[in-house]
């Protein structure tokens, strides 16, 4: 089915609002998570390891599954989704509520609002692509800015109901707000077909024979045979039980018209039974060739050097950049901060950051004269650097503009739709956002505990930092390495010389 062309307006601009306000209310918890980091650590007492893989998962998870939350979006729509995903993050932070120890922490809060986090994502971005095509850009980048706003408000909103209500009433309350997702998702209008004006009955009539599951003319005969052969040995079978008398009567009665009439009726069930039996194994043999076409199109993927890149540095990226929204805080802890020197959560100062990020990369993204793939590189590189400079921040102040800067490079986020589409084409869009945010998701996943685990070794941020400037670092030079353009020349192939003419004389003897 071709979907109509993207009309860059219209209803699109619902589309993102309301994208905007999912996010918001999906992200808002996880990506805060940090402030309910510190009253975990309080009140179950365990490592900063261990803890942290509530938050890394509630971030990993969802992304992990983006394979199969593409699957989902692809087959049921953006709408459905987001409906049913509302209901998994909102039941998922209430439960979390009612914790006894971290373990169930690690299913409530970090699979559960995580896989609902995931499909949530992955329905917003699916749909905006297709509502938007020149502002593509700008569209990604106000929907993604609903995490960072979610970001900025929930790290205060969490860390004031937690002064009123305690840990517990915080996540209810917050788990209440999250309904409010399925608001959202009803407004989610999907896009339609650009061949929609025909009824379904005269559509199916004028689709030519060899695009219908099931022809007639492609009938397998033998299938047929065999059934009927079935059951004429049964039937043998019969005759040999029944005596000579009884049999002889039995033939008399199918000389009757009655009898005659219920022999059809069995010889048009036996033929619907072959018929359906038939149906099935051509379904059976498309799904298979579906599956093979998924492989494919994956080990096609992967065959572009960018593209392999691409999952490379994302994965790297994650470990290393996801980190500081979530210990931040604890950061400036461990670094004797005062609280009364707070002015504003770092937590919150990032979020806000973010968002501005995500706004202005985005509207970059839109220019023609921008290669958006530098733009990300670049983002990437700087971000590193700043990683690396967390150890020698001792004050309030400097945390602050460190928050700030990485706040705003991680707006790259934005862009990397947008990067992915230019790399692959819309048509594969979904397929190959879905194995890189895999990467993604585990990189979130791993990036807080192995952070977590240097500071129990060593009791400090220093190393740990330094080692996640480094894999930032490291990602941004390995996809600088493969979009540069002279690996492009050396893959063309040369044109192929002209061959060279000789020519000969033949000189007669004198």
């Amino acid at each position: 089915m071709e979907m109509k062309k993207s009309p860059d307006g219209g209803w699109g601009w619902v589309i993102v609002l309301v994208s905007f306000f999912t996010q918001f209310l999906c992200y808002g918890s996880p990506i805060a998570v940090g402030v309910l980091y510190i009253e975990w650590l309080d009140t179950f007492g365990e490592g900063k390891g261990k803890t942290a893989w509530v938050g890394s998962l509630a971030s990993g998870v969802g992304l992990l599954a983006s394979p199969i939350c593409s699957l989902c979006v692809s087959s049921f729509g953006a709408r459905p989704v987001t409906i049913f995903s509302g209901f998994m993050v909102a039941g998922g932070l209430m439960l979390s509520g009612f914790a006894p120890n971290i373990y169930f922490l690690l299913f409530s809060y970090g699979i559960v609002v995580g896989l609902g986090c995931g499909l949530l994502y992955t329905a917003t971005v699916t749909i905006t692509c297709q509502y938007f095509d020149s502002r593509r850009g700008l569209a990604l980048g106000l929907i993604s800015t609903g995490s960072s706003v979610g970001l900025f408000i929930y790290a205060a909103l969490q860390r004031l109901l937690i002064e009123f209500y305690g840990l517990d009433g915080c996540l209810l309350i917050v788990g209440a707000l999250a309904l409010n997702i399925l608001a959202c998702g009803s407004l989610m209008r999907p896009l339609q077909s650009s061949q929609c004006s025909l009824p379904e009955k005269t559509a199916l009539k004028n689709v030519p024979d060899r695009y219908s599951i099931y022809n007639e003319k492609e009938k397998n005969l033998e299938e047929n045979t065999n059934i009927l052969e079935k059951s004429y040995s049964c039937e043998e079978a019969y005759k040999s039980t029944v005596g000579n008398g009884d049999w002889k009567q039995e033939n008399l009665l199918h000389k009757n018209p009655t009898t005659t009439g219920h022999t059809k009726e069995t010889e048009t069930y036996k033929k619907k039974v072959a018929e359906q039996t038939y149906f099935c194994k051509q379904l059976a043999k498309r799904k298979w060739q579906l599956y093979k076409n998924y492989c494919g199109e994956t080990v096609a993927l992967f065959k572009s050097k960018v593209f392999s890149a691409l999952f490379i540095t994302i994965f790297l990226f994650d470990i290393g950049g996801f980190p500081p929204s979530l210990l931040m805080e604890d950061v400036a802890r461990s670094s004797n901060v005062r609280e009364e020197e707070f002015i504003m959560p770092l937590t919150s100062i990032i979020g806000i950051m973010t968002a501005v990020g995500k706004l202005i990369l985005g509207i970059l993204a839109d220019f023609k004269w921008i290669n958006t793939l530098y733009l990300y590189i670049a983002t990437l590189i700087s971000m590193g650097l700043a990683l690396c400079a967390i150890p020698f921040a001792k004050s309030y102040v400097t945390l602050a503009v460190l928050s700030a800067v990485l706040g705003f490079l991680t707006g790259n986020w934005s862009i990397f739709p947008y990067v992915t589409t230019k790399t692959v084409g819309i048509e594969k869009l979904s397929h190959a956002y879905g194995i890189l945010m895999f990467f993604a998701g585990l990189g979130n996943s791993l990036g807080p505990p192995i952070i977590g685990w240097f500071y129990d070794w060593t009791q400090t941020y220093d190393i740990a930092f330094y080692f996640s400037g480094f894999c930032v670092l490291l990602g941004g030079f390995i996809l600088l390495l493969a979009a540069l353009p002279p690996w492009e020349t050396c893959n063309q192939q040369l044109p192929k010389p002209a061959p060279k003419t000789f020519l000969y004389k033949v000189t007669s003897n004198a």
